[in-house]
């Protein structure tokens, strides 16, 4: 189909931008719906997005149909949702009084228990799937949006879904279908436990992962989360070049090794932070109850403890309320007690 399905935009932030951004630029007919701010940024300067390796392009604001109302999903084919994953319940609210039954509905939000929200709060009008952002976005101002870290969007198979690809092609708005998403939700949960540790240390990702004391904490964090997945029989798929139970090691490598080896061949800009980080910055609520506290929670179902990630989850909480960032050291004090 030309022009591929009609798409929406539901929390069109940094990552919704850039998203929907790519997509149009790609040929893809699609409404932004976001706040009040970055509507009257884009009405005036229209979109530009860049990323790491030097691509670029800009849609002017004629071409760019940003809204501040939920009206935009009254005939979408397919609803990007991008909220943070505390304001899931209030957006399958407004797609269900606004968006057209049998939508295609994908949750691009970190987290694993976003869709089970979706699909409780539509009660099964809409097609709800899974998706997976596996990099960071930057708004430097002005419209403009920078992907910071390499990787390609992902999205459960669904009918929709797969127009969408068709339109797109490949390039930086390439969408890739898969049908094992829900271990890729846990895959990506995985990787995105250093979100919280790139928060606390209030340093851009490359300054935070040259510190071993940081990528101690990371580590840690993962191994008592890949010890729960197997109790709990879930099994992680590999997201990126690295899998998951080789990832804890890699990151806990000394600094010779994972500074000079394998920091090298990761593709993280020198200007990334983790949305976490930006979100304590901003002053914002973070979503560390959908990443660590996802495995807090595994833990209590299980009727086990999660000591790491819970000190991580109550940092994040109180850096929320305004505690100061921890140097290295002083974070792996208080996370691993030595």
């Amino acid at each position: 189909m030309a022009g591929g399905p009609k798409v929406a935009i539901l929390g069109a932030g940094s990552v919704g931008c850039f998203i929907g951004g790519a997509w149009a630029a790609a040929g893809v007919p699609v409404t932004f719906i976001g706040r009040p701010k970055l509507s009257r940024d884009v009405d005036e300067h229209g979109l530009t997005l860049t990323d790491y390796s030097g691509w670029q392009a800009h849609l002017p604001p004629g071409e760019v149909d940003y809204r501040c109302g939920p009206e935009g999903l009254e005939d979408a084919q397919l609803i990007a949702l991008c909220v943070k994953s505390g304001d899931t319940a209030d957006a399958a609210a407004q797609i269900a009084e606004h968006g057209t039954p049998g939508a295609t509905v994908i949750s691009f939000q970190n987290g694993v228990s976003n869709v089970d929200a979706l699909e409780q709060g539509l009660g099964g009008r809409f097609e709800v799937g899974r998706g997976m952002v596996p990099y960071n976005v930057a708004y430097l101002g002005e419209g403009r949006f920078h992907k910071g870290v390499a990787g390609e969007l992902y999205s459960e198979r669904r009918a929709t879904a797969r127009r969408l690809a068709e339109a797109v092609g490949d390039g930086p708005a390439e969408l890739r279908l898969r049908d094992d998403m829900l271990a890729v939700a846990w895959g990506k949960l995985l990787i995105n436990l250093n979100n919280a540790v790139n928060a606390l240390s209030g340093r851009t990702l490359l300054d935070e992962l040259r510190s071993r004391d940081y990528r101690r904490v990371v580590a840690a964090s993962m191994v008592e989360g890949l010890d729960l997945l197997k109790r709990a029989d879930i099994e992680p798929a590999t997201v990126g070049p690295i899998s998951p139970t080789a990832l804890p090691r890699i990151i806990n490598s000394p600094d010779w090794l994972f500074n000079n080896v394998f920091l090298k061949k990761w593709k993280i800009d020198a200007k990334a932070r983790s949305s976490m980080a930006d979100d304590l910055a901003a002053g914002r609520k973070t979503e560390i109850d959908y990443l660590n506290g996802e495995l807090v929670r595994l833990a209590e179902r299980l009727q086990r403890t999660a000591p790491i990630n819970s000190a991580i989850v109550e940092l994040v909480h109180k850096a929320e309320a305004g505690a100061e960032p921890l140097a290295p050291a002083a974070l792996r004090k208080a996370v691993l007690n030595n």
